[in-house]
Parts: C-alpha cells; sequence; structure tokens
C-alpha cells in the first residue's frame, strides 16, 4: 500500500479494540507511511504489530508504548479535532514509561519537513496539553 500524503511506502498495524476508539472510523487496523508518518485506515490487518521501529529508532521498541505513540503521531494533522484522543494517548504513553515529547522531536530531528505536520510545532502543542 502507499501513502496518500506522499507516495511512500506504508506500514500496517493492527489496532485493538481499546485504541481503536481513539481512532476516527472502525477500521481495525492503520496504515503508517514510512516517509511523511500520515496514517490512514486499513482493512489490511496483519496478525501482529510489526517492529514499529524501522520507522525511526526514537519509537519504543514495547508495543505497549509503540502504538499507542504511532497512533499520537498520525493523528497530530488536526490538533483541534483529535485533542481529547491525543491527550488519552500520550498519558497511555507515559503510563507504558516513554516520554512522549521526547520521542516527538527525535522524529521532527529525524523526518523534518518530509513529516506529515510540523512536528516542532506540533510538539510545544503537546506539551501545552500535559
Amino acid at each position: 500500500m502507499t501513502c496518500q500524503s506522499c507516495g511512500g511506502e506504508t506500514l500496517a498495524m493492527p489496532v485493538s479494540a481499546e485504541l481503536r476508539q481513539y481512532l476516527p472510523g472502525s477500521t481495525p487496523a492503520v496504515a503508517i507511511c514510512r516517509a511523511c508518518l500520515a496514517m490512514e485506515p486499513t482493512d489490511e490487518s496483519p496478525d501482529t504489530v510489526p517492529d514499529l521501529t524501522v520507522l525511526d529508532g526514537a519509537v519504543p521498541s514495547t508495543d505497549e508504548a509503540a502504538v499507542p505513540l504511532v497512533l499520537l503521531v498520525g493523528l497530530l494533522d488536526s490538533l483541534a479535532l483529535h485533542r481529547t484522543e491525543i491527550t488519552a494517548l500520550l498519558e497511555r504513553v507515559e503510563r507504558a514509561g516513554t516520554d512522549p515529547l521526547l520521542v516527538v522531536d527525535r522524529l521532527a530531528d529525524s523526518y523534518g519537513e518530509a513529516a506529515h505536520v510540523d512536528l516542532d510545532a506540533r510538539r510545544q502543542q503537546l506539551e501545552q496539553l500535559l
């Protein structure tokens, strides 16, 4: 599958029912673009969560922190629309032992202009949410 935003290669990831409540729609999976980090719903759900560190070394290696973090980054294109969901995902990532703001900083450094949103600007807004 290719990204609708940039045409890059995507990585499909199943989303548990528990986390699906934070996403628009009700698809069982999302596709994350490896080039711009944009997130798209998909019905093509792999059986297991792939190694999300292939997106960047800053992504946590545990699914407990990585999955909500990747979902959070995917929702950053509309902070106003997804404020409640983003706040809940930030808290989940923190409870899993990962500093989400530090990861967003590192993703901003890695992806720069290629990211689907201005991660530096969003990082400041996320800090205000916390």
